[in-house]
């Protein structure tokens, strides 16, 4: 019997059904035509997006897929390189470009779309299961991550496939069973290989809980392969970290020491030698958190009672599974975890939007209303994808030439008369230069060092800002200003032959 209307004839109930699962599907669609669509329509922005990106194309470039450069000759020691590795292909397989970039991370976010649908479809129905898929997508965290250049992305990939596998493995049968159990493993050595440590304890901190307070250890132990899924992780993930040290020697102690204890416990790090840290009062991911799933949390909290008990009159008589605590502890670990951590980003909360998603649509699966379209039009979220679709359509474009350099690039490259023509920074270069001058660019340190470049006989070209160009040059008469792009401006030199 419909919860939603018990007298309705099942022709009406199966017709009003399939007119709200086409609906699911139609948002669904929207956000993947959306997010693929953008994908190349706005530069790539500093630092994150340009510094990740400009790795993988120094990768492509040197042929070194061991150890990724930050700068050439510099390895890149503050991240595993499988998101870097996964561009790197795309640049491979599609050239060059902002839309082959970011493509790897839609690629990452396809398939924890995927496994957030399957595990609400196999509990609890299809409808479930396109309802927590289109949270998902339209959660605007989710959907911007899915078409940004960052590790993030790969880490959540390996992180829901942990989650999603240990949950089958617990709750099927047979080879379906055994199979989602390796998986859980593969999800660990993506996470080392993505983030690093972390990875792995944004997957076994929840799942340790739930076990000692649902699963049960025993029950656990030989539902999974650990002693064979353990050493398959370790076969995946420890032969890069050996050749990376190796190669580079100090990564190690870098990576465990620098970035996993001392950029976690102390606010305002200064030993990060691959960019800025991210200081932040402490508690600032719950805030962080709220704000970049809105409006699906804002919604959710209004609503909570009222789908916390609909949920449960639902699920009466279900045995209790121990799903919810599962979401539950999976949703809030990396809130709390990063709770206590002074350097921090919105995106530290991706790996538990999968479980926000679940838990939104359990509720909103579960809910009361007088009838399926109306719920959809005041529940589904469609003002969510139309507002993330305006954000991505017309506010990211026009506020990504701020933080990029491409149009400076450009219009160095269409100025210059040959390669010898150089680009010339003072201090260091903003890497989204780097990457659309495909890494031909000079940085010099002090004002001495633009000298030789203002007198070389060369027409080079010079990227100051106003305070450089008044600590510099400004008494000199032989530039030319070409375009103010943002904080700098380009100048050529008036004289000196090519």
């Amino acid at each position: 019997m419909d919860v939603l209307n018990p007298g309705a004839p099942a022709a009406t109930m199966a017709a009003a059904a399939s007119s709200n699962r086409k609906w699911l599907v139609g948002l669904l669609l929207l956000a993947l035509v959306v997010r693929v669509a953008t994908l190349g329509a706005y530069p790539l922005m500093d630092n994150t997006e340009a510094r990740y990106a400009e790795i993988a194309r120094k990768i492509v470039e040197t042929g070194d897929w061991v150890m990724p450069q930050f700068k050439y000759g510099v390895p890149f020691w503050s991240k595993p390189p499988l998101s870097m590795w996964m561009t790197a292909v795309s640049y491979l397989a599609f050239g060059i470009s902002e839309f082959s970039a970011r493509l790897a991370s839609l690629v990452a976010c396809l398939p924890v779309a995927w496994m957030t649908y399957r595990l609400a479809a196999v509990r609890s129905g299809t409808d479930d299961g396109l309802r927590a898929a289109v949270v998902l997508v339209t959660t605007p965290l989710f959907f911007v991550s899915a078409g940004a250049v960052m590790t993030d992305p790969a880490l959540v990939l390996g992180t829901t496939l942990s989650m999603a596998g240990f949950w089958f493995a617990m709750t099927q049968t047979g080879a379906v069973a055994r199979a989602w159990g390796y998986a859980f493993f593969v999800g660990l050595a993506i996470g080392l290989l993505a983030k690093g440590p972390v990875g792995v304890v944004l997957t076994l901190a929840p799942v340790g809980l739930w076990t000692l307070w649902k699963g049960g250890i025993r029950n656990v132990w030989r539902r999974l392969p650990w002693i064979s899924g353990l050493l398959l992780t370790i076969v995946l993930a420890v032969p890069w970290y050996v050749l990376a040290e190796q190669r580079t020697p100090g990564f190690i102690d870098y990576f465990l020491v620098g970035e996993h204890w001392k950029r976690y416990t102390e606010s305002g790090w200064k030993g990060d030698m691959f960019g800025t840290a991210h200081e932040q009062p402490r508690g600032m991911i719950w805030p962080m958190a709220l704000l970049f799933t809105l409006p699906w949390s804002g919604l959710w909290l209004i609503q909570f009672r009222r789908f916390r008990l609909a949920a449960a009159r639902r699920e009466a008589t279900r045995p209790d599974d121990g799903w919810v605590a599962y979401l539950w502890l999976w949703m809030m670990t990396p809130i709390v975890f990063f709770t206590f951590a002074g350097n921090i980003l919105f995106t530290y909360f991706l790996p538990g939007v999968p479980a926000f998603a679940l838990l939104v649509a359990r509720g909103w699966s579960a809910i009361a209303l007088p009838s399926r379209r109306e719920a959809l039009m005041r529940y589904s979220g469609l003002d969510t994808p139309l507002v993330v679709v305006l954000l991505v359509l017309f506010v990211v474009p026009r506020l990504a030439p701020m933080y990029s350099h491409r149009a400076l690039v450009s219009e160095y490259l269409a100025q210059r008369a040959s390669d010898r023509e150089r680009l010339v920074y003072l201090h260091e270069a903003p890497q989204s230069a780097e990457f659309y001058a495909r890494g031909k660019v000079t940085t010099v340190e002090g004002a001495g060092g633009l000298d030789p470049y203002l007198a070389d006989g060369i027409r080079n070209f010079f990227a100051l800002t106003e305070d450089q160009l008044k600590d510099t040059v400004v008494e000199r008469k032989d530039l030319a200003p070409l375009g103010r792009f943002g904080r700098y401006t380009l100048y050529a030199e008036k004289t000196g032959a090519p």
